[in-house]
């Protein structure tokens, strides 16, 4: 499978037979609903993550102690949404069958579903830890099923209820939330403050987590495709990845920067440190 890398993101030097976890980047942003842009986000947090150090100082570890490869970014052909799809499934089937871990770097949120069907294959009991803004459950955006704005139904609908747990949502239909709140999935509106009673829940389950940057306030996050006010900031964001230390994740993602829309650079910046705890978490 054809991949494009010019960068490494920092501390992601291994090689691919030697790794634990492949990072890859999924520049697609072909059903977003609002602003596009998120295609540039991977090149750019490459090139960012310079800017950090391989050590954090929020979990006292270091991505020299791991072993990470940086894959690159998957070619698409941008008119086929469909073969996109197929192309980041195949990839992340390939990760699996090779006992590694994906993190991808999205890329608008429909990314997300075909890398957690490839996990689900190899970890039927998994659950979906979900960080974002908007709820992300309809049936269908515009009579289209397959949108940024279902992502999280679509998955629902192999995982089913008790599996989905998602956090800081300020966004979406009423009638998303009335679903939601009906038991289909656990949703925890506007923080985290329930984020301890889902990981004793949820400690001894096979875990992956999808970041939507966009669960940040856009007074510190501003360069996404549909920024929502009243979110968290990247110090809870922090405590939020710090805390999810307890459990087995084995897969993850973060997705929806759109790094035009913010200038400064700050976006980017923000998005690369959370990538590189991400990382040591897993």
């Amino acid at each position: 499978m054809e991949l494009f890398n010019q960068y490494s993101f920092i501390g992601c030097e291994a090689s691919l037979e030697e790794s634990d976890i492949v990072l890859f980047g999924a520049p697609y942003d072909g059903t977003s609903s609002f602003r596009p842009g998120s295609r540039f986000a991977a090149s750019r947090i490459r090139i960012d993550s310079y800017g950090l150090e391989t050590y954090s100082p929020y979990l006292d570890r270091d991505l020299e102690d791991r072993k990470v490869h940086d894959a690159g970014d998957l070619s698409f052909a941008f008119g086929n949404r469909d073969l996109v799809l197929d192309n980041i499934r195949s990839f992340s089937k390939e990760i699996m069958t090779q006992g590694k871990k994906p993190v991808m770097i999205g890329g608008e949120h429909l990314v997300t579903l075909p890398v957690v069907e490839a996990v689900y294959e190899k970890y039927p009991e998994l659950v979906v830890l979900h960080f974002d803004a908007h709820t992300d459950l309809r049936n269908d955006y515009m009579g289209e099923k397959f949108s940024h704005a279902t992502v999280i139904k679509n998955i629902w609908d192999f995982l089913g209820d008790g599996r989905i747990y998602q956090f800081g949502i300020r966004s979406g239909l009423k009638e998303e939330f009335q679903w939601a709140d009906e038991g289909h999935t656990f949703m925890n509106k506007f923080g985290y403050d329930k984020l301890d009673e889902a990981i004793e829940k949820i400690k001894d389950k096979p875990v992956y987590l999808t970041i939507d940057l966009d669960i940040l306030d856009p007074s510190i996050f501003p360069g996404t495709g549909t920024p929502e006010p009243g979110g968290i900031g990247f110090a809870d964001m922090m405590k939020i990845l710090n805390k999810l230390t307890a459990l087995n994740i084995v897969g993850a993602d973060v997705v929806e920067l759109a790094p035009d829309y913010d200038p400064t650079g700050v976006s980017t910046a923000v998005a690369s440190k959370i990538i590189r705890e991400v990382m040591l978490i897993l």
